[in-house]
């Protein structure tokens, strides 16, 4: 029994140095000014990642895809180095405290060293430090192309008057706005405990009380509400309009409810999972087949034309960037020197 005991033990270490010594074996190698492998580990971690985000398994041909984007950076990464295209700490910092002012923007106030690490995390599987290589080494890449393909990146245009005018007429019956309305709201959180409830619906029904119906009084309650020792929260709730997607965030009596009123309008109380809520309709607007000179989403200043040139513009920078992308590989890859693959060890 010991000895079965002991073989079985040998047979699951050496099994393990097995697949220890298969995953550095070179998936592939990148000699375009030095030799660097990709080995069965680092395509292992990259196919995995894809897995997790699809949510289903790789065939072998998809991993040969997933190993040529590899390739491809790889020589481009090789060619800025002898090119002497770099991206400096200082740029790639740049882009960090961009997506640092974004998030702030989001939240409404600058989110500490550990927000940013975890919303980093969750958004890339990657910790900061990863994220930050991973960033340079496709900084460089973009670098690189916009250097070495400006002839193209450059020639982008505009698209026509006559293009953007077709593109609507083609696509209109989607651009409809549905019936919206934009309402100021009277917000009394409350907590977990019954006690804190408990005292939220007493002042929420103060506050509808002393409203009642009129407008002005519930002006002056949300005046009040911008005070930090009010008790409660008030100001501008946006846009509302009536769609399936925005009633799942606003739940079903919120809509009910907001729909209901005429511009002017003060609601009844409303609770929701957080709170109390009293609301007036501000602005009201119908369903409508939105023209080229419309506001294309309210509260902007962006019309339909607008979003049409731009929408038509970044597919034209898009096709620019792929044309110029075919380019810059078929050339680092010209002659098929510059890589090789073990098709045998793409299966593991």
């Amino acid at each position: 029994m010991k000895r079965n005991v002991l073989l079985m033990l040998f047979t699951l270490v050496a099994a393990a140095l097995v697949s220890a010594q298969t995953d550095l074996q070179p998936v592939a190698l990148v000699k375009l000014t030095k030799t660097e492998p990709i080995t069965v580990k680092q395509l292992k971690a990259e196919v995995q990642k894809i897995e997790a985000q699809t949510g289903k398994k790789l065939t072998n041909d998809e991993r040969k895809q997933v190993l040529d984007v590899m390739i491809n950076e790889r020589l481009a990464l090789q060619a800025a180095e002898r090119d002497k295209v770099t991206v400096s700490d200082a740029e790639i910092n740049q882009q960090l405290q961009q997506a640092r002012s974004a998030m702030a923007q989001s939240i409404g106030r600058q989110p500490t060293d550990a927000e940013f690490e975890s919303a980093i995390k969750q958004q890339t599987g990657m910790d900061l430090a990863s994220y930050k290589d991973q960033l340079k080494r496709l900084s460089t890449v973009q670098k690189y192309l916009m250097t070495k393909k400006q002839d193209i990146l450059q020639s982008i245009k505009k698209p026509s008057e006559a293009e953007i005018k077709n593109f609507y007429d083609l696509n209109k019956a989607k651009l409809v706005r549905p019936d919206t309305v934009r309402f100021s709201m009277i917000f009394i959180p409350y907590g977990n405990d019954a006690a804190a409830k408990a005292k939220a619906k007493e002042l929420a029904d103060k506050l509808v009380k002393d409203i009642g119906t009129s407008p002005s009084k519930f002006d002056e309650a949300a005046l009040r509400g911008q005070s930090a020792t009010a008790g409660y929260q008030a100001g501008d709730g946006g846009y509302l309009p009536k769609t399936a997607e925005a009633q799942s965030i606003v739940g079903p009596e919120f809509m009910t409810v907001a729909f209901s009123l005429k511009q002017g309008e003060v609601s009844r109380l409303i609770e929701n999972s957080k709170g109390y809520q009293i609301i007036k309709i501000t602005e009201t607007y119908g369903q409508k087949t939105l023209d080229l000179d419309d506001i294309y989403q309210l509260g902007s200043k962006v019309t339909v034309h607008d979003y049409i040139e731009n929408l038509l513009y970044q597919q034209n920078q898009q096709a620019a960037f792929d044309r110029a992308s075919k380019e810059l590989v078929d050339e680092l890859r010209a002659g098929g020197k510059s890589f090789q693959i073990f098709e045998d060890r793409i299966a593991y």
